[in-house]
């Protein structure tokens, strides 16, 4: 992987990460097109804290609304017992916190088996396509899309955070899964992404933390920073746009166009797996 790809591959983490059409498939489909191999650990890595950069970004457009949750529940950690009289950035914080936990676990008991997925690239990028059209159709289809964020429950919370767990496997969209978990639970499109947006804010945080970690087994570390830098740069300038631009276009548009998209490019995969 050289610098040329890194900001290739940054636009596409950047434009694809919070659109709800899989950024680790576009990642997967794209260094696959390039001869790279997915399986190597510092593609992986790559791939990984590239999401970083995207991170960086959510962090930025939702800087006011994570000081706003993460200081009111804080406050309102001794006040537990009268849950129904907390403020409701303290509840959307310990929603935020109860949505997260499911994916962190999946994470690290998952791990090894979902390195392994990289090996047939385009075939779990289709598959992972495939399920992401089926699953935006049938929330876009079956969501009454008629409630706000102030009236979550631990239930909604709880439901949105196991449907995250899927997004721990490549290919998959977490927030596609996400949004759409929400949708399913009667929440409109924007309410439901608002949500989607900062419950991945400690799961991708985690998940670039624990993946440094294995940073130092790769060889020549230092000549492959700058490449990494150059990824995460441009994935974060290019994040925060699309996050503005989904945002508004969930106001008013429905999911369907990003099913129908997830739907051919995922039978471009596969046909591209089998025909080669």
């Amino acid at each position: 992987m050289n610098i040329f790809h890194a900001f290739l591959f940054g636009i596409l983490q950047g434009l694809t990460e919070f659109v709800p059409v899989s950024s680790t498939a576009h990642l997967l489909i794209a260094q696959n097109l390039f001869g790279l191999d997915t399986s190597n650990k510092a593609v992986f890595a790559f791939n990984v804290l590239v999401q970083l950069g995207t991170l960086l970004a959510l962090i930025v457009f939702f800087w006011k609304d994570l000081i706003e949750i993460g200081m009111d529940t804080l406050k309102n950690l001794g006040g537990l017992g009268n849950f129904k009289t907390l403020p409701d950035n303290a509840k959307l914080g310990l929603y935020i916190i109860l949505a997260t936990i499911p994916a962190l676990l999946a994470g690290v008991l998952l791990k090894k088996q979902v390195e392994q997925l990289f090996g047939l690239p385009l075939t779990e990028a289709a598959i992972r396509l495939f399920a992401a059209a089926i699953l935006l159709s049938l929330a876009e289809y079956f969501g009454k899309r008629s409630r706000k964020l102030d009236s979550m429950n631990w239930i909604d919370a709880l439901f949105i955070g196991v449907m995250q767990v899927i997004a721990v496997f490549p290919g998959a969209s977490r927030s596609g899964t996400t949004i759409s978990g929400g949708m399913f639970r009667g929440f409109e499109r924007s309410s439901a992404a608002r949500f989607a947006f900062l419950m991945s804010v400690p799961v991708m945080l985690a998940a670039g933390a624990y993946e440094i970690l294995d940073l130092r087994k790769i060889a020549d570390l230092g000549s492959f920073l700058p490449t990494l830098a150059v990824g995460f740069i441009t994935a974060s300038i290019v994040g925060w746009f699309a996050i503005k631009w989904l945002l508004e276009y969930l106001n008013k548009n429905s999911l369907y166009v990003f099913a129908a998209y997830c739907a051919v490019i995922g039978a471009i995969c596969l046909a591209f797996q089998i025909l080669t």
